[in-house]
């Protein structure tokens, strides 16, 4: 009679590990699903602001520019310092493989930042304004981030994120043959799309259990 109560405390307490185990590791994840779905729908909503604004005249002769450089640099800004502020809250006093370390960081900081900086001598070095502030904004920053993040999560034998930065850099370069206006719809569409996807499948992923690093 005594062993049956033993039983069913070592069946709770095995319980109990796994459902801890599983918050933690919900709360540790760099990047949950809500910020990556957000991340998503800001894409989709920023790129479709700046098509809008420049389908209906010649690119890139008119305000769209102006609204195109604004929502860029807007978006770059808020990416880089959400995504890193919650990176390091949810992983403060932690260490393990969802911890993004300093080096990587360096690296996603400078292909977001750098693409911006190179974007800002173009001009001088005589590229057009369907160029400068149509075609390179909307793919390339997602090709070389894409590539950065894809080659970091490959090192570190995580396929499935390696994976989504492909998805991206293979969004940004179908952007390249949409032309300069197009290039911010196919920007988008696909990003949001990728985004909403991963979001969804690390959530599906969390309520069946532990979520893979």
């Amino acid at each position: 009679m005594e062993r049956t109560p033993r039983t069913l405390d070592a069946r709770q307490a095995a319980a109990l590990l796994r459902a801890t185990t599983r918050q933690a590791r919900r709360r540790l994840e760099p990047y949950p699903p809500w910020l990556t779905a957000t991340r998503g729908v800001l894409a989709m909503a920023g790129c479709a602001a700046i098509w809008l604004a420049v389908r209906g005249q010649h690119p890139y002769r008119g305000p769209g520019i102006a609204l195109s450089v604004v929502v860029v640099l807007a978006f770059v800004v808020v990416n880089l310092v959400v995504t890193l502020a919650v990176a390091r809250h949810a992983t403060a006093g932690v260490s393990g493989p969802s911890r993004l370390r300093p080096a990587e960081i360096a690296v996603m900081t400078v292909a977001w930042a750098g693409v911006y900086v190179v974007m800002g001598f173009l001009p001088g070095a005589g590229a057009g304004d369907a160029f400068v502030y149509g075609v390179y904004p909307a793919t390339v920053p997602l090709i070389v981030a894409g590539l950065a993040w894809a080659a970091i999560m490959a090192l570190r034998a995580n396929r499935r994120r390696s994976g989504a930065g492909l998805a991206v850099a293979v969004v940004g370069a179908a952007g390249l043959l949409a032309g300069p206006v197009g290039a911010w719809a196919v920007a988008g569409i696909g990003v949001g799309v990728v985004l909403v996807a991963i979001a969804a499948a690390r959530a599906w992923q969390q309520r069946r259990g532990p979520v893979p690093a």
